[in-house]
C-alpha cells in the first residue's frame, strides 16, 4: 500500500477532520461512477478508502507511524554500516608498519597481546661508533638495508587487510584476543502478499556478500512479523557470522492486514443497504456467500470467522468485509425525489 498521507494528500500532523474531508472529496473524484473511462478508477477509489481506514483509528495510525520510523532508522542504520564497511575495506594504510593486525592494535591502544602495558621497543638502527683503523675497508651495507625493510613493510602491509584491523579493533575493545565473537546482524524486509503467506511460498533475499537467503514464511507470519535467520548476516575475519533479522512486509491488494485477520471492502447499492440482500465476496482461497442486514450504513462490517490469517497454534483469524455504499452508474429520478422528500420533510 503507498503512503496514506500522500493517498489523500494530507500531512502527517493533519487531524481527523481535516483527513475525513480530504477523504470525501478524494473518494468523490476517483469514484468508478465519476470515472467511465478510466480502468483503474476501482483500484484508486479502493486505494483512497484503505488509507482512509488507516488514517481514522488512532491506534492503526499511530503503528503505522511506528513501523515508518523504524523501517526508516533500519535502513540509516544499514547504510551506515556498508559505508562504514566499504571505507575501511577500499581505505589503505596511511602510516608504514612492520606489524599484523593485533600488534598494530595493541600498539595504538598501548597494551600488548596478553593486556599488559606496552615496552617501548629498542631503536634497532646501528649506533655510531668509534672509528677503527679498517673503517674506511668495510662494506657500505646501508642501501641493502634499506631496501629489505622497505620490501618488509610492504608484505606486513598486504598481511594486514581491513577486515582483520576491524576484526582485531572490536577483540580488543571487547577485551579478549581468544574469544570469538559475533559479527555484527544484517537487518533487513521482505516485501510478500497474502497469497504468499497462505501457500506458504519462501521468499528470497539477497545478502551484501552476494549470498541469497529463502525466508520462511507460513503459519504465524504477518505484516511486522520479525525472523531470525541465525548466522546468516554479516561476516568478518576471525569472529562468528551475525544473524539475519527480517521484518515481513505485506504488499498493497485486495486485503488489507490487521494482525491475523483480513480486511476487504462489500460495496453496496442504497436500496441494499436499506433491504439487505444476499451476495458474495471474494474470499483469500475463493468466494464467500455473505449476508448484509437491512439498513446497513457505510462503516459497517460483517466478520467471516476462520478466514483470515493461520496463527502459529493452527487457528485463522477472520475475514472482515466493510461495507461501502455506492450509488447507481446513473441518476434514478425516482430516488432523487425521495430524496428530496425526506430532506424537506415530505412524504408521498
Amino acid at each position: 500500500m503507498r503512503d496514506p498521507y500522500s493517498v489523500l494528500g494530507v500531512k502527517r500532523n493533519a487531524g481527523q477532520d481535516e483527513i475525513k474531508a480530504a477523504w470525501r472529496s478524494v473518494a468523490k473524484a476517483v469514484h468508478p461512477d465519476q470515472n467511465h473511462d478510466d480502468p483503474n478508477a476501482t483500484v484508486r477509489f479502493t486505494e483512497a478508502g484503505r488509507a482512509y481506514d488507516l488514517l481514522r483509528d488512532p491506534d492503526k495510525r499511530s503503528r503505522y507511524d511506528r513501523h515508518q520510523r523504524e523501517a526508516e532508522l533500519r535502513r540509516m542504520e544499514q547504510m551506515r554500516r556498508q559505508q562504514a564497511e566499504r571505507k575501511a575495506q577500499t581505505e589503505a594504510p596511511q602510516r608504514v608498519v612492520d606489524e599484523g593486525a593485533e600488534d598494530m592494535i595493541a600498539r595504538i591502544f598501548g597494551v600488548d597481546s596478553r593486556g599488559q602495558p606496552a615496552e617501548a621497543k629498542p631503536d634497532a638502527r646501528p649506533q655510531p661508533q668509534a672509528q677503527q683503523p679498517n673503517a674506511a675497508t668495510a662494506p657500505d651495507t646501508r642501501k641493502t638495508t634499506g631496501e629489505t625493510t622497505s620490501d618488509e613493510t610492504a608484505s606486513a602491509r598486504a598481511a594486514a587487510p581491513a577486515a582483520a584491523i576491524i576484526s582485531a579493533i572490536i577483540r580488543r575493545i571487547r577485551g579478549s584476543r581468544a574469544k570469538v565473537e559475533k559479527a555484527p546482524d544484517l537487518v533487513a524486509d521482505v516485501t510478500v502478499t497474502v497469497e504468499d503467506i497462505l501457500n506458504r511460498v519462501r521468499p528470497t533475499l539477497e545478502t551484501p556478500d552476494g549470498q541469497t537467503l529463502r525466508v520462511p514464511i507460513g503459519a504465524g507470519s504477518t505484516d511486522g512479523q520479525v525472523i531470525r535467520l541465525r548466522e546468516a548476516g554479516h561476516r568478518l575475519e576471525n569472529l562468528k557470522r551475525g544473524d539475519a533479522i527480517v521484518t515481513v512486509r505485506v504488499a498493497p491488494g485486495r486485503f488489507r492486514v490487521d494482525g491475523f485477520d483480513l480486511k476487504v471492502d462489500l460495496p453496496i447499492t442504497i436500496e441494499n443497504a436499506v433491504l439487505g440482500c444476499e451476495t458474495t465476496i471474494d474470499g483469500p482461497l475463493g468466494p464467500l456467500p455473505v449476508s448484509v442486514p437491512a439498513w446497513s450504513g457505510s462503516d459497517q462490517t460483517i466478520t467471516i470467522a476462520g478466514e483470515g490469517l493461520v496463527k502459529e497454534n493452527g487457528e485463522r483469524g477472520d475475514l472482515i468485509a466493510e461495507i461501502r455504499l455506492l450509488l447507481w452508474e446513473k441518476p434514478d429520478a425516482k430516488m432523487i425525489d425521495l430524496m428530496r422528500s425526506l430532506r424537506e420533510g415530505l412524504y408521498l
